[in-house]
């Protein structure tokens, strides 16, 4: 079973909501179809910035990744920021998560990009797993405003 990773498709509609659904319910964040005919629009618009790789593991998508850049103005240079990831419960340890996760590196340095950064919740043990080998865990603390 190989894993492949290649950009979102318009036919890939409703196997990407089935997965954004999975994403939404594990944080709990309550979403509904109109926020994810926002984010799909995000997706296509090439104005707006947001990227979406997938994850295809015998012609079924089993996960995406969402990232974009951002500019990191203390160092002048612009960077990529990796705002979700998921894969099918069902399909985790197939590789799915490192592979996207690696799609978005060289995505990264195809732009010249000086880093890929990403969060993820404290108690995500599973995922940090993979992350704690692909990366390095930064020492930084996140705040948020609520508006």
């Amino acid at each position: 079973m190989t894993v492949t990773i290649r950009a979102l498709a318009p036919e890939d509609r409703d196997a990407w909501e089935r997965l954004f659904k999975g994403y939404a319910d594990f944080y709990k964040v309550e979403q509904t179809a109109e926020m994810r005919d926002t984010v799909w629009g995000w997706l296509h618009d090439p104005a707006h910035g947001s990227n979406c790789l997938v994850a295809e593991l015998n012609g079924t998508l089993v996960g995406f990744t969402h990232y974009r850049p951002f500019a990191s103005t203390l160092r002048a240079i612009n960077n990529g920021f990796l705002d979700d990831l998921f894969v099918d419960p069902a399909t985790r340890g197939s590789g799915a998560a490192q592979a996207l996760i690696d799609a978005v590196a060289a995505k990264g340095r195809e732009n010249g990009w000086g880093v890929i950064r990403w969060i993820t919740a404290e108690d995500n043990y599973r995922a940090r797993g993979v992350y704690d080998r692909v990366a390095t865990r930064t020492p930084w603390v996140t705040y948020d405003i609520k508006l």
